[in-house]
C-alpha cells in the first residue's frame, strides 16, 4: 500500500505463501474494465490498463513443477476446504493447467479425504486413492478450522514427508507468518540473507514498523505504545485468511487483556499504513438501485513464482498482480468476506 505519512512510499502489508487467491479472477478484471471504458467511449484510456497474466503465470509454475517431478502419470492435487466458496477462482487454475498441458491431470481433495486414502509408497511417493501426486497446491490448511481432528494434522504431515512438490512446503508456509515478518524487520536480520547493501536498504524500505510483544524490554515498550496510541497501529495474530486483525480502541482493550499472559507473544504490533483516499464506486450484490460515489483505498498484491530446493532456486519471477479496493472506513479488505472488491490499476504519470 502507498503510505502517505512516509512520502507516499510503498509499504508491505504482508507476505502470503499459502492459498493466495484471486489469481484467476483478477486476470479477468482487465477485460471487465476494458469493456466499461469502451462503452463509455474512452478507448484512449485502454493503454493505461496494465496487462495481468497472473493466472497463466501461476499455472505455468505448477505445470513446470509437475514436469520437474518427472512422472507423466502423476497428478496435481488441490487441497481444498470442505465447502469451497471461492471455487470459481480455483476452477480457473484447473482449466488453465489443462490448457497449458493436456497431459496434466488435476484432482481436488480436502484434508479429511487425504487422511482417509493417503499413504506413502516405499520410496515416499504420495499416493492418494490410486493417484501418485506430483504437486500439492494448498487452497486450504492455513487456519486451525481446516483441521477438524488429529487425522487432518496427520494428513498434513503425510504430505510434508512425501516426495511431492508442495506449494507451499511447511518451511515456506512459516516464512509467510506474521512473527517471521516481524523478525525479518529486526536490525541485522536481512543481512543474514542479502549481501548487497543497496538491496538490503531497498527491502528494508518497504517494511513498516513491526514490533514484537515478547516479554522483554522491547515487548514492554510496544505494549505501552499500543495502549497510549492504539490508532497508530494494527494488532495482528499468527493467522491468515482475513478478519483476524484488531484496530483502533479495540487494540487497547485486547492488549490490556493479554499483557500479562504468554499469549501476547503470539501477536505482533504493526504501524498502521495511511493510504491515499480516492473517489469511486463499488459494485456489490444486493440490488443497489443508486450507486453513490464513495471514499476508497486500494491495496496492490504482486504474485510471484518460486521453485527450488534447499540448495538451488530453479525459477523465481513475478507473474501478475491483484488490486483490492475497499471503502476508506473499512478496516478489513477481504473480497470473499464482502469487505472489498477486485479492481484494476490505472497507470498515470
Amino acid at each position: 500500500m502507498v503510505h502517505t505519512l512516509a512520502s507516499n512510499s510503498l509499504k508491505q502489508v504482508e507476505f502470503n505463501t499459502i492459498a493466495s487467491s484471486f489469481g484467476g479472477i483478477s486476470s479477468q478484471m482487465i477485460n471487465l474494465h476494458r469493456f466499461v471504458l469502451e462503452r463509455l467511449g474512452l478507448t484512449d484510456k485502454l493503454k493505461d490498463l496494465p496487462e495481468n497474466h497472473a493466472l497463466k503465470g501461476l499455472c505455468e509454475g505448477m505445470v513446470e513443477a509437475w514436469k520437474i517431478y518427472g512422472n507423466n502419470e502423476a497428478v496435481i492435487m488441490f487441497v481444498i476446504e470442505d465447502i469451497s466458496y471461492n471455487i470459481c477462482d480455483q476452477r480457473f487454475h484447473e482449466f488453465e493447467i489443462q490448457k497449458i498441458n493436456r497431459n496434466t491431470k488435476v484432482i481436488r481433495r480436502n484434508l479429511t479425504q487425504i487422511a482417509q486414502t493417503g499413504k506413502l509408497s516405499a520410496s515416499n511417493e504420495l499416493i492418494v486413492e490410486d493417484y501418485t501426486v506430483a504437486v500439492v497446491y494448498y487452497r486450504a490448511g492455513y487456519e486451525p478450522g481446516h483441521y477438524h481432528s488429529q487425522k487432518e494434522w496427520d494428513a498434513r504431515l503425510l504430505i510434508e514427508r512425501s516426495q511431492a512438490i508442495k506449494c507451499p512446503s511447511i518451511q515456506y508456509h512459516l516464512a509467510g507468518t506474521k512473527k517471521v515478518q516481524q523478525a525479518l524487520a529486526k536490525s541485522g536480520a536481512l543481512e543474514m540473507f542479502l549481501s548487497d547493501k543497496k538491496k538490503i536498504e531497498e527491502v528494508r524500505g518497504v517494511f513498516t514498523g513491526l514490533y514484537s510483544l515478547d516479554f522483554d524490554e522491547l515487548g514492554d515498550q510496544a505494549v505501552r505504545m499500543a495502549i497510549e496510541s492504539p490508532e497508530r497501529f494494527v494488532l495482528k495474530p499468527q493467522r491468515e485468511g482475513g478478519g483476524n486483525n484488531i484496530y483502533g480502541d479495540q487494540i487497547r482493550d485486547a492488549i490490556l487483556k493479554i499483557k500479562e499472559n504468554k499469549e501476547r507473544a503470539a501477536w505482533i504490533l504493526m504501524d498502521r499504513i495511511q493510504p491515499p483516499i480516492i473517489q469511486g464506486y463499488i459494485v456489490r450484490p444486493g440490488g443497489q438501485k443508486n450507486l453513490e460515489v464513495s471514499e476508497l483505498v486500494s491495496e496492490l498484491g504482486i504474485f510471484g513464482l518460486i521453485i527450488g530446493d534447499s540448495t538451488n532456486i530453479m525459477i523465481n519471477r513475478q507473474v501478475g498482480h491483484m488490486l483490492r479496493t475497499k471503502t476508506a472506513s473499512a478496516n478489513e479488505a477481504g473480497v470473499a468476506a464482502g469487505a472489498g472488491a477486485l479492481d484494476s490499476p490505472y497507470l498515470v504519470d
